[in-house]
C-alpha cells in the first residue's frame, strides 16, 4: 500500500533521526518521536521500525539504519512479533558493546544512566544552526 506523503516523511523523518543515534548507544521511542517534532507519536516511531525494508536498494534499510538502538521509555526491549525478536536485538546491541541485562520478569533491559543517548535536538540539526524543537508540559 502506498504512503501519503505525510506519512512518507514521517518515515523519512524518524529513520533519519535513528541513523544519528550513536554506536553503543539506546534511545527510546519517545524521544525519536519529539526529536521529529511529534513527540505525541512514539508508538508510530515503533510502526516505522516494523516496516523497516531488509532490502538494500531502498534508500531506508535495516543495514543503515540502527534499528537496534531504540527501546521503550524502561529500558525495556520491546517484545516483536517474531519470538526471537527481542533476543536478536539484544544480541545485535551486546555486539556494539551494549550491556543488556534480563529483569526478575525475563525482561531484556539496558540502562539509559550507561547507554542512553536523549540529546535535546538532533546533532545534524544542531550543526545547521536549527533552533530545537519546544514543547509545552502536555507535550512531554
Amino acid at each position: 500500500m502506498a504512503r501519503t506523503d505525510e506519512a512518507e516523511a514521517f518515515f523519512h523523518a524518524v529513520y533519519s533521526a535513528i541513523q544519528e543515534i550513536p554506536y553503543g548507544k539506546v534511545t527510546s521511542y519517545g524521544h525519536i518521536a519529539r526529536l521529529v517534532g511529534t513527540p505525541q507519536r512514539p508508538r508510530q516511531v515503533g510502526v516505522c521500525l516494523k516496516h523497516l525494508p531488509s532490502d538494500a536498494s531502498m534508500t531506508f534499510h535495516n543495514g543503515n539504519v540502527p534499528w537496534q538502538r531504540v527501546i521503550n521509555s524502561k529500558g525495556v526491549i520491546s517484545p516483536r512479533g517474531h519470538p526471537s525478536g527481542a533476543a536478536n536485538q539484544a544480541r545485535v546491541l551486546r555486539g556494539e558493546g551494549v550491556t543488556v541485562n534480563t529483569s526478575n520478569m525475563g525482561e531484556l533491559m539496558v540502562d539509559f544512566v550507561e547507554y542512553g543517548w536523549f540529546p535535546k535536538q538532533l546533532p545534524s540539526e544542531a550543526a545547521a544552526g536549527l533552533e530545537p524543537h519546544e514543547y509545552s508540559d502536555d507535550e512531554e
